[in-house]
Order: C-alpha cells, then structure tokens, then sequence
C-alpha cells in the first residue's frame, strides 16, 4: 500500500493538496491580500476615469487594508513557516519516489523501443534484400534493372529514416515524461513558497531540461563552429611557445585583445540591429573613418596639417580640451547618425535593401572625404586626452618584471555592450525590431510602426558608430583610409555570434563574443607569424562555415 501512495502523482496527493489549502487559508487574509492591495493600489492610479478625490479615498481604504492584513501576516508568520517547511519536506520526499518511478518506467520503455527498432531495422534490411535480389534475377535490361534497384533503395532509406524517427519521437515521450515529473516537483514547491522559487531548484531545473532535450546533432550545429574555433585556439597556443619563444596565453596578450576589440565592439553593435532586421550595412569603415577624421582635426596638438574641402589648416588649440573633446564626439555622432539615416529612409521608405541604401552611402563618404581631405593623414591628437581616454591603467609587473597594463578603451566597449543589451532585451522598441526583423508584414499587421522601427535601428547604429569612429582616433592616426574593411569584419562578428541573416533571431550577447573571437583569430595568426593575406582565407573559411550553419538551422526551421 505504501509503495502505491508513493508513486501517486503530486496533482493527486491528497496530502499535498491538504497542505495547499491549508497554507492558503493562513496566507488568504495576510500576505495574500498585501498584495492583492497593493496591486489594487497601482490600478487605481493608473486609472483614468476616477477623479482625484475618489482616488485618494480608495488609495486611503486600500492602505487600512493592508494594516490589517500585515497583523494577519504577522500573527500566521510562525505557523505559515513551520507548515511549509512540513509541506516541502513531504513533497521532496514523495516527488523522489514518484520521479525514480516514472525513470524506471520510461527508460524501460526506451530499451524496449531500442530493442523494437533493432528488429524493425533487421526486417526491413531482409525484405528489401530479398526484393533487390528477386529483380536481379527477373530484370535482364541493364538500364531497367538499375532504375528499380535505385526505387528500391530510396524506399529502404525511407523505410529506415521512418523507423528511427518512430523511435526518438518514443525517446522524446519518455524523456518529456520524466522532465515533467520533476517540473511537477519544483511547480508544486514554488506554490507552496507562495510562488517563491529556489535558486538551487533553478539551477537543477535548467539542467534537467537540457539533459533531456539534448541532441547531439542539434548541439553540434548550433555550436560545432565555436568548437572548432576553440581548437584552433587551442592548437595556436601550443604551438606558440615553439614557433615565437613566448606564451599566446598571457594576461597582457588577452588585455591587448580586449583593448583591439574595444572600438570594432560599437561597430558590430551598430550593425547587429541591422542584421537582426535581415539587412546589413557596408558603410561601416567609410564612418569609422568619417568619425575619426573629425576627432583627429579638432584634438589635434597645434596647427592641423590637413585643409578641408580647400579650407584650413586650422588651430584648435586655444579651445578648452573638455570642449574640444564634447565637440568631437558630438560631430563624430551627427555625422554618423545623418549618413546612416539618410541610408534607412531609402531602406525604409523605399524598400531598398540596405545592401544598396549602405552601399550608396559609403561611396559618398569615401568620396567626400578623399577628395576633401587629399588622404592625408590628420596626425595624433594631443598626448594628454589620448592618455587620458585611450591610454592604461598600471595593474603590476610580472615575474619577468613586465608592466600590466589595463586599457582604458574597455570600459566604454563594456558600456556600450549594456545598453545595447538593454535596449534589445528590455524596451518596446527592442521587442518590435525582433518582430519586423522576424517578419515585417505580420509586425505591420500587429500594429508595429515597420518604417519607425527601420528608422531607429539606422539611427541607434550610427550612435554607436560615432561613438566608436571617436574612439578609434584615440587608437591610430586617422585619415581618409581609416577603418578600411571594418564593415566585413563587424558583419562577419555578428553572424559567427548568432545573429541570423534571415531576421529576427540573435542576441546582442552574441555580437560581442563574435568580435572577441574575430580580433582573437586575427591576434593570433598575426603572433604566429602567419602573412597578412593567408589571414583572410581563415576569416573567408569561418564565415562561410557561420553562414552555411545558419542557412542549415533555418532550413531545418523551416
């Protein structure tokens, strides 16, 4: 009798059910109603058709109501506590019971399915056998013979393919069952916490699902690419000490990737958006250098060596550095909002495919500024702000007595990669761009201004292209030639993070490891002493291989 209570399932339990009731009744007048007030409390003031005054009298009597109701709480605060202690100790005992059982059951099922498919597999290896030799024997026509063997052959790779689907959709039952049964566990304890979670039970509960819906196929595509980018690491930092006589693996080489990855961070970023609305932007490196023409001429120490548009050399010296310093990012931020809004509304008022739209603009730019600028370099900007902004922080030496250093560029990439978390993963607008990306006529359907949300993701990206275009100048001389092929590699950084260019899927997590992984691939061959030109044959071979898993995860969506 008592092994047949254990395995009763937790819904049906009429212990448990007892306790519900019973931690129900004690928290119905305290806790409950606290917050049943309180949310009352917030309606009210968001209500528009009361008037003040009657607003502030049931704001008052829903106030008096949760004074009673915290005595309430307060008096059951004992008994709620020792009751759902019982509660759960009863619950964890019982749900280990019932979730080996249903193990046992399931997994037993899983063999007997395994044993059935081996059969089913022998059978239909003998009987399609069997037909194979029967028309070798009865065709004489060569052609004839070939034509029914290759029949015969799809129909046996059908018959098999259907075998093994009917075996993992058995496996996918069982493995859904006992997941569920430790979902009932952890439902049933959040609910008698009063809808409280428990890390513990957080953390067990991902792992459990992951446990049960994994595949090892759809493992190796979703991050085979990353596995073979992480031998590839692997092998160059064993092979560095061998090739070069020094560590790859060090704190300073990982800080100067950090600090490569810190400027082309706000690129990506800029260009996830459009990715993520299945465009893309190609005028990436002529704003990149746009930017940091601006910043080169106004904090440069001195007279400028370089005439704009026949105007000039000027002196900006005399201006105060804070001054010159807003001046420069502002400008390098209008600039690059203007172009990279004047690309969106052909792309979202004329449907032009960004890949026209981009294209278009990086000529103009490129255009504007060689012919303004003659290419020639604006020179370094004054020592003091480039130290301040772009220089290091001393950590310590090493037992070489080497200097660590920590590159101030980091923090405003860290920044940067925040708010653009939060803007995706926590606004409206966020939200909407996932949905015109994923699909513009449904999103237009819902309500969702498509032409605004186009316009605001060519606009955020030319935020964040100023932002970086400002910060590059604090890293190299600028000039004309500034951020040449920049666009490819902030693009191939998305699509090797995840960010697909069908639309509508990615994280902004994923862009930012993405450049990490790009400046790390190119550091690396560059450490090994690998030529410049071999490099692009290893970034062409990652994006290919990015791209053809994306295509494949789509199709398979599909």
């Amino acid at each position: 009798m008592e092994q047949t209570k254990a395995i009763v399932a937790l819904e049906e339990d009429t212990k448990v059910i007892e306790y519900k009731a019973r931690l129900s009744a004690l928290r119905r007048d305290g806790v409950n109603k606290i917050s049943e007030q309180q949310e009352l409390i917030a309606n009210i003031r968001k209500s528009k058709q009361l008037g003040g005054e009657e607003k502030a009298g049931r704001i008052v009597a829903a106030r008096a109501e949760i004074v009673k109701a915290r005595e309430v709480a307060r008096r059951n605060r004992n008994e709620v506590a020792a009751l759902q202690k019982e509660a759960l100790a009863y619950v964890n005992e019982t749900s280990k019971v019932y979730e080996a059982e249903v193990t046992a059951r399931e997994k037993a099922r899983i063999a007997e399915g395994k044993q059935a498919l081996t059969e089913r597999l022998a059978k239909i290896e003998g009987e399609f056998a069997a037909r194979e030799e029967k028309i070798k024997n009865a065709v004489k026509d060569p052609k004839e013979q070939k034509l029914e063997l290759e029949t015969v052959a799809y129909e046996k790779r059908s018959a098999i393919f259907d075998a093994r689907n009917d075996f993992q959709a058995l496996r996918n039952q069982s493995n859904a069952a006992m997941f569920q049964a430790y979902v009932d566990h952890v439902s049933t304890n959040r609910a008698l916490r009063n809808g409280k979670s428990s890390f513990s039970e957080d953390r067990s509960l991902a792992w459990k699902n992951y446990q049960y819906s994994f595949s090892l196929n759809s493992f190796l595509l979703a991050n085979g690419l990353y596995i073979a980018i992480g031998i590839f690491f692997v092998v160059c930092v064993v092979l560095a000490p061998g090739m070069t006589g020094s560590n790859l693996f060090t704190l300073p080489n990982v800080l100067t990737i950090l600090e490569q990855s810190s400027t082309r961070m706000f690129y990506a970023l800029g260009v996830a958006g459009l990715i993520l609305l299945a465009g893309t932007d190609l005028s990436v490196g002529r704003m990149v250098a746009l930017g940091s023409v601006i910043t080169g001429l106004l904090l440069h120490p001195g007279r400028n060596i370089v005439t704009f548009f026949g105007k000039g050399p000027w002196d900006f010296s005399a201006m105060p550095m804070p001054l010159r310093v807003v001046e420069a990012l502002f400008l390098s931020i209008v600039l690059c909002v203007a172009f990279s809004a004047f690309a969106g509304f052909f792309s979202a008022k004329m449907k032009m495919h960004p890949f026209i739209s981009t294209l278009a603009t990086q000529l103009i730019i490129y255009g504007l500024l060689f012919y303004g600028t003659s290419g020639t370099p604006v020179g370094s900007i004054d020592s003091k702000i480039k130290d301040a902004i772009g220089g290091r922080w001393l950590l310590g030496y090493t037992s070489q007595g080497l200097p660590v250093t920590f590159p101030k560029l980091i923090i405003p990439a860290v920044i940067a990669i925040i708010v653009a978390w939060f803007i995706w993963n926590k606004t409206v607008f966020g939200k909407n761009m996932y949905a015109v990306g994923g699909n513009s006529e449904a999103a237009a359907v819902s309500g969702i201004n498509v032409f605004r949300v186009t316009m605001g993701v060519f606009i955020m990206a030319g935020i964040f292209y100023g932002c970086g275009a400002f910060l590059e100048a604090f890293r190299a001389n600028a000039s004309a030639g500034t951020g040449q092929g920049y666009e490819l590699d902030a693009i191939a950084a998305c699509v090797v993070g995840g960010i697909s260019f069908n639309g509508g899927i990615g994280k902004i997590g994923g862009a930012a490891i993405g450049v990490i992984i790009f400046t790390s691939l190119t550091y690396c061959l560059t450490f090994l002493g690998i030529d410049t030109n071999l490099q692009f044959v290893f970034k062409g071979i990652i994006i290919v291989a990015a791209v053809s898993l994306d295509s494949v995860k789509y199709l398979k969506k599909k």
